[in-house]
């Protein structure tokens, strides 16, 4: 089979253009061409009124060796590579002890069904509750104002992403397509087959927690083990050496393979391998607020008279500025038509995120507008207290709460009063979807000097890009601390920690991801390397 890229089309074409399309840009006649399937599709809308499709298709000749010949010089056309996933090594026999991994979001989660695939029937820890009673919980902050530090959007099986639009594209380099192993899998466990075409896909909230059910469900039926409600308060380690995990009820679990997939937001998880030794080095993340627009006003910037187009949906956008103070601004976790929500996961502090149903068809587009700040910003010395990032992400969300009125409720301004620099008082055009409500104030307050002043060159800057974007009535609501871990496990090529054995820092948490696809590959990884381990395969 052979792989055709960039064959443009109209956005209106026929349902029956394509075939004769690739019969026209191959050369050959419609006798020819046995066959072809849809590898992939996306659009190119830099001129808003000629917007097209780009397919990648896959495809059966009658003679493959001469259309290649024919085709030499041709980089757009060639053999189909090889996307099949490959297990690395099955479970002996025997096993002295079982793989403990400790996390359910989307990078705990495929590093245990991998290992359950290939035998191993790993042992997987979850500090919070199962999807749907966490669901519950989430909705208890977002509704009645009330937290659980346990289970909240940061806590609980799925992990953040269970509470985001579900978008599952990354720009990770990936020579061995685990990202396709990834969306198989999410195919496999409910998700939409459109998934595996289009260049951007996404599940949303409701559809993702049936997916994580199921995942669950795949994992127990092939020897694994999920418990909830069970935190792991420290490892046991003899001599630079994991032995076991020591539980919050003092259970010891014994194991000599530990995959640590938790979260960026576990904090004293970090806190306690820290102090038992564990490597950890401060890493750079960004700061800065979410910026909630009319879906309708970001569909027509993007999109022109298109804009409602059923193949395009809800428009999204990446923007990026770099400062006249050394730092760049950008855009972060972009979720059409969705809402702003409460992420805290610590009792007296504000924390926002954003989140999109399937069908994003909520009134308002919102995304991160953020800053990027590195160690040396951080309180004290990162090179002495490489938990400095945690600080200083606690300082401000601690001042969003007092800003927001020392209640879970959010601060937030207008944008024509935040480039201005004055206290906003009450609302405009747009509605705030944030829940539990947001106490309209001065964002100025909330996050550092550098970072006000970058975003307020920002800004108009991308209104050139996306006509609108600057208007007074858009909503900032603060804070967004949580864009990723500030901290790095690290670890050496084998994926185990550079100074500890046996433990496998991964995902998001651990400093070595940013989102569902790249947690979900890191965690294949990690799950590999353990495989191997315990295989005795070189």
């Amino acid at each position: 089979m052979l792989r055709l890229t960039e064959l443009k089309l109209p956005l209106d074409h026929a349902s029956d253009a394509l075939r004769p399309a690739l019969c026209q840009r191959l050369g050959i006649t419609d006798d020819e061409l046995i066959d072809f399937t849809i590898f992939k599709r996306s659009y190119d809308a830099r001129k808003k009124s000629a917007i097209t499709l780009i397919y990648t298709l896959d495809f059966n000749v009658s003679d493959e060796p001469a259309l290649l010949k024919k085709l030499a010089d041709d980089r757009n056309v060639g053999p189909r590579p090889d996307t099949s996933y490959k297990f690395v090594a099955q479970a002996p026999a025997e096993q002295k002890t079982r793989p403990v991994v400790i996390g359910t979001g989307p990078c705990g989660l495929l590093a245990g069904l991998i290992l359950a695939q290939m035998g191993f029937k790993p042992i997987i820890l979850e500090r919070g509750k199962a999807v749907r009673e966490r669901t519950k919980d989430t909705w208890g902050l977002w509704r009645n104002n009330k937290l659980n530090p346990e289970s909240n959007v940061q806590f609980g099986e799925g992990g953040a992403g269970t509470f985001s639009d579900g978008k599952l594209y990354s720009q990770i380099k990936d020579p061995q397509h685990h990202g396709r192993k990834v969306l198989e899998e999410f195919v496999k466990a409910g998700a939409p087959e459109e998934i595996m075409v289009v260049s951007k896909p996404h599940i949303g909230t409701f559809r993702l927690v049936k997916m994580v059910e199921n995942i669950r469900t795949t994992i127990t039926e092939l020897g694994g083990e999920i418990r909830f409600g069970s935190k792991v308060e420290r490892l046991v380690i003899d001599d630079h050496q994991v032995r076991g995990v020591v539980m919050a009820d003092g259970e010891t679990i014994a194991t000599d393979h530990v995959v640590l997939a938790v979260g960026h937001s576990a904090r004293d998880t970090f806190q306690a391998l820290y102090e038992q030794g564990v490597y950890i080095e401060a890493k750079p993340f960004s700061i800065g607020f979410r910026v909630e627009h009319p879906q309708a006003m970001i569909d027509k910037a993007r999109f022109g008279p298109n804009a409602g187009n059923e193949i395009l949906g809800a428009a999204d956008y990446k923007l990026v500025h770099h400062c006249k103070n050394g730092r760049a601004a950008y855009s972060f976790c972009m979720c059409p038509g969705g809402q702003v929500v409460a992420a805290t996961s610590e009792e007296g502090r504000v924390v926002t995120n954003g989140m999109s149903q399937y069908s994003r068809a909520e009134r308002n587009a919102n995304a991160a507008l953020v800053v990027e700040v590195k160690p040396e910003d951080f309180p004290g010395d990162y090179r002495t207290n490489p938990l400095a990032g945690i600080d200083f992400q606690r300082q401000w969300e601690s001042a969003a709460f007092v800003a927001g009125g020392s209640t879970y409720a959010a601060p937030a301004q207008r944008v024509g009063d935040f480039l201005a620099g004055r206290p906003s008082t009450a609302l405009g055009e747009v509605d705030p979807s944030y829940q539990p409500g947001v106490h309209m104030t001065d964002l100025a307050s909330c996050v550092p000097p550098y970072v006000i002043e970058a975003l307020r060159e920002a800004i108009p800057a991308f209104d050139k890009q996306i006509k609108g974007f600057a208007m007074a009535d858009a909503i900032l609501t603060g804070v967004e601390t949580r864009t990723s871990s500030p901290i790095r496990i690290k670890r050496g090529p084998d994926y185990q920690s550079i100074n500890t054995r046996g433990l496998y820092p991964a995902g998001e948490g651990a400093g070595y991801a940013g989102g569902i696809l790249s947690a979900g590959v890191d965690g294949i990884k990690v799950a590999e390397a353990v495989a191997m381990s315990m295989a005795g395969v070189d």
